[in-house]
């Protein structure tokens, strides 16, 4: 009974640790793809009759934008932005996919777009050709070197109606940042390349805003948009993810209490145990209790049983937790060959990888919790033993 307590306190414990590495991890991976290949702050024009009699979004005015913005205190750089959606083509294939005009140094400002996961060619060779995404790479079927067709359809007015902008660019650098909703689907373009091909001389379709603190990301954009005209408007980060991270931290508050009740069925393994070694050992209490043993030294002696089944169980398995988030991906990756594929599909989930992180408050919950209940659930049937009576325990021992 013993043992078979101290497993299952040990179980419990590293199924709570494994459950929320992975869900911290999940949530730190999720927010840093997001703002490792994304701006903070987004500034928008809503729409308005330009100077053609045509609805425009566009940023006529966007250097004084950019010069007024970046005085805002916390406001670390403010980057114009070309952003379109084409179609690509390469000499077999065709995908559809989003294109970012953007200068070589500001581009460099996205961690996870000049430092990926993984790449391929030079960042710097930009203005010679075009950046894609590793799923963008893999749809094309083309590589670092070849030569792709975009295709968008705004073009130029003619008098046979709109003419489709078309040209060849040479991929000149592959990335994969890790998420796949994003390698999949962008490409990058000098700023004045693409300015020139969209037809957007003079003008920006939006701000890209980065900030000291992106957790606080709503205080900066309450000043930005203060500080700018009333036709314009800013999106965050988490507006854009804000139902993600939410349905996240819902998910977090329920599966804490599940993995709580599952503590607690092992913790009540420890008083079936002891319930037990109350009855086999009856004799001996009595005898102990007639030698002149106090209520509270018999108590004593059960709490200190239990609580050393239930510390021992949970050091166990806050060890066996780390280890099971530290070496997660290799686990994983031997699960998944023997279940033959598909547990972890990243075009569902848009991680490359299942991501673990230990955090130390997670920890001290999980301890807090278990140790808790572990020694709590020790008072039944230690105070059952003190309070039996040594003749009768001595009798019907």
């Amino acid at each position: 009974m013993t043992i078979i307590s101290l497993i299952g306190v040990t179980i419990a414990v590293f199924a709570m640790i494994a459950t929320l590495s992975v869900r911290t991890g999940f949530r730190t991976e999720f927010v840093q793809t997001v703002l490792g290949a994304n701006p903070h702050l987004t500034l928008y024009s809503s729409q308005f009759i330009d100077e053609n009699s045509e609805r425009s979004t566009r940023l006529t005015d966007y250097e004084q934008l950019v010069d007024e913005i970046s005085k805002v205190e916390g406001v670390q750089s403010v980057i114009p932005v070309v952003r379109t959606q084409v179609l690509a083509s390469s000499e077999i294939r065709n995908t559809g996919i989003e294109v970012f005009g953007i200068t070589i140094e500001d581009l460099k400002k996205y961690p996870l777009v000049s430092k990926p996961e993984s790449s391929a060619g030079n960042l710097n060779d930009l203005a010679n050709g075009i950046a894609i995404g590793s799923g963008v790479a893999r749809a094309l079927g083309v590589v670092v070197g070849d030569m792709i067709r975009l295709t968008s359809p705004n073009g130029v007015r003619t008098a046979f109606g709109v003419a489709p902008r078309i040209n060849q660019y040479k991929v000149v650098y592959v990335f994969e940042v890790g998420r796949y909703d994003i390698d999949q689907t962008r490409a990058y373009l000098t700023f004045a390349e693409g300015q020139k091909f969209f037809g957007r001389d003079g003008v920006a379709d939006e701000l890209a805003i980065f900030t000291d603190n992106p957790d606080q990301v709503e205080t900066y954009q309450k000043t930005i948009e203060a500080t700018v005209d009333e036709n314009l408007f800013t999106w965050t980060w988490k507006d854009s993810s804000g139902n993600f991270l939410r349905a996240l931290q819902m998910e977090d508050n329920l599966m804490f209490i599940v993995m709580s009740i599952l503590v607690m069925v092992a913790s009540f393994n420890i008083v079936s145990g002891l319930v037990m070694l109350v009855k086999n050992k009856s004799s001996e209490i009595g005898v102990l209790r007639s030698l002149g043993l106090t209520q509270g030294a018999i108590m004593r002696i059960f709490v200190i049983y239990g609580a050393i089944i239930g510390t021992t169980g949970t050091v166990l398995g806050v060890i066996l937790g780390c280890l099971f988030a530290i070496y997660i991906d290799p686990i994983f990756n031997t699960v998944n060959y023997l279940a033959g594929g598909g547990i972890w599909d990243p075009s569902v989930r848009f991680l490359s990888t299942l991501p673990a992180k230990v955090v130390m408050s997670d920890v001290i919950a999980v301890v807090t919790l278990a140790l808790t209940l572990s020694y709590g659930v020790t008072i039944i049937p230690a105070r059952r033993a003190s309070r039996m009576y040594p003749g009768e325990a001595i009798r019907y021992g």
